[in-house]
């Protein structure tokens, strides 16, 4: 499974995973077992707003595009994230940044 990512402005998180052709995005699962060698099915026919293009199967294996969420200040990794490949089932390891240690206030001194 080849997964280009288009970053996007989100606050919500997304969880990916695999099994064979089915694609789970946060618990929801898509499965693209019928799809065919060489078809491509439009974004528009998925009813999912994590999917961002078109799915298609070239050479066996599915390709798609996925909205990548991230925060207001993007690492470069998350910005501009590389396409990942899946070669296994399993959770799918998608750039994030770690969210932001929130800041301790200081403790009051003794008068």
């Amino acid at each position: 499974m080849h997964i280009a990512l288009s970053p996007a402005r989100l606050d919500e998180p997304l969880a990916a995973s695999r099994a064979g052709d089915v694609l789970t995005l946060n618990g929801v699962a898509f499965d693209f077992g019928p799809l065919p060698e060489g078809a491509t099915l439009p974004a528009e026919a998925i009813d999912s707003p994590w999917i961002v293009g078109p799915v298609s199967r070239i050479n066996g294996e599915l390709h798609l595009t996925l909205r990548l969420p991230h925060g207001a200040n993007p690492s470069r990794a998350v910005a501009f994230p590389e396409p990942v490949t899946v070669t296994e089932d399993g959770p799918i390891a998608l750039p994030f940044d770690p969210a932001a240690e929130p800041e301790s206030l200081p403790e009051e001194l003794p008068a």
